[in-house]
């Protein structure tokens, strides 16, 4: 069995450690938010934090995570997070949605380590964040503007 904390409450799988993080969230803690796009992290679906870092949870070992913190886009509470699923809206960023949590987690993870990012640091933090509905100008958008509007 392996322990760890999932968006602030401590939790214990007794799945395989061999088995994908994202499998232990979706089907045994039955969050899902997180999604399974690729399964080989190159998409970013299925992005969640591990001690406030993004990570691809589809190739994350569970015992990874064991006496570990990991934040779903259900337990993103966080100043950046807030901001970024107010501005989301604002900026009509989702259209088919699958990708979003990925991508608003990801963002979330941009926005706590630089506040005030340019357009180089979006594009490197969001490179391998893929969004079939090509939403990436809107994405980029709603990230500034929860930059500039955040309340920390």
């Amino acid at each position: 069995m392996i322990q760890f904390q999932l968006n602030g409450e401590t939790v214990t799988s007794e799945s395989p450690s061999d088995t994908p993080l994202l499998w232990v969230i979706r089907d045994e803690m039955k969050l899902k938010g997180t999604k399974f796009g690729c399964g080989i992290a190159q998409c970013g679906a299925c992005t969640v934090h591990l001690d406030g870092t993004a990570i691809r949870s589809c190739v994350t070992l569970l015992s990874t995570a064991e006496n570990r913190s990991v934040t779903t886009i259900e337990g993103l509470s966080s100043a950046e997070g807030k901001a970024l699923q107010s501005a989301w809206v604002d900026e009509q960023v989702p259209q088919c949605g699958y990708c979003q949590s990925g991508q608003i987690m990801q963002a979330a993870d941009l926005l706590s380590r630089i506040p005030e990012p340019g357009d180089k640091d979006i594009n490197e933090a969001m490179n391998g964040n893929l969004c079939r509905c090509m939403a990436y100008s809107r994405i980029r958008s709603a990230i500034k503007s929860a930059a500039k509007g955040r309340e920390v």
